[in-house]
């Protein structure tokens, strides 16, 4: 059964973000989710509609940042190698920005908030890995720094965990930090193809 949201509570907007006039933030597609240890569900789909998505905010003139999480040398998010490279499909071009954090809210010791007020968007949309940490925590950040966040869910993606002896699945883990997410911090579409 449906429950009212934070959100209605307090009479936030829940119109989606249209690309135009917004910043595209992309939180950490490093090769570090696609391979080995820390290899994500879905991580595939979620980097091609990501990419679509990147396409498409490019050509309507949306700002565009890149975050990623530097771990340090000889760990999985080590930016410094290849594993922690962004991957291919949604690399930089031209003067877009590489935030560097190490903790899940790119805003934190980042010049992030500076990057998104620069820009002058108060709309932000955010993609990326891992849906249930630097996805939610980000949009989290976008939220306390006064902005409009839109989460994409098919270019997000997560792993499966466990908590208090029970297995999650990855797509629990994705919808349950989702809903997290439509609570209070932001609007959350389907697809990319949802955005205008």
């Amino acid at each position: 059964m449906a429950t009212t949201t934070l959100r209605a509570l307090n009479g936030f907007d829940e119109t989606p973000a249209s690309l135009a006039d917004s910043t595209l933030i992309l939180v950490d597609f490093q090769n570090t989710y696609t391979t080995g240890v820390m290899e994500l569900e879905g991580w595939q789909q979620a980097l091609e509609s990501a990419a679509a998505l990147l396409g498409r905010a490019r050509a309507a003139g949306a700002e565009v940042i890149h975050v990623v999480n530097d771990g340090g040398e000889g760990t999985p998010y080590d930016i410094r190698a290849e594993i922690g490279e962004i991957h291919p499909l949604v690399a930089p071009v031209g003067d877009e920005p590489i935030v560097v954090k190490q903790v899940p809210n790119a805003f934190v010791d980042t010049d992030l908030g500076s990057l998104v007020d620069a820009a002058g968007n108060k709309d932000v949309i955010v993609v990326g890995f891992m849906t249930h940490m630097c996805v939610l925590f980000t949009t989290q950040g976008a939220f306390l720094h006064g902005n409009r966040p839109t989460v994409v869910a098919d270019a997000c993606a997560t792993r499966p965990l466990s908590s208090a002896g029970v297995e999650l699945t990855a797509h629990q883990i994705h919808h349950g930090a989702l809903a997290t997410v439509a609570d209070l911090y932001g609007v959350v579409v389907p697809s990319q193809e949802s955005l205008v």
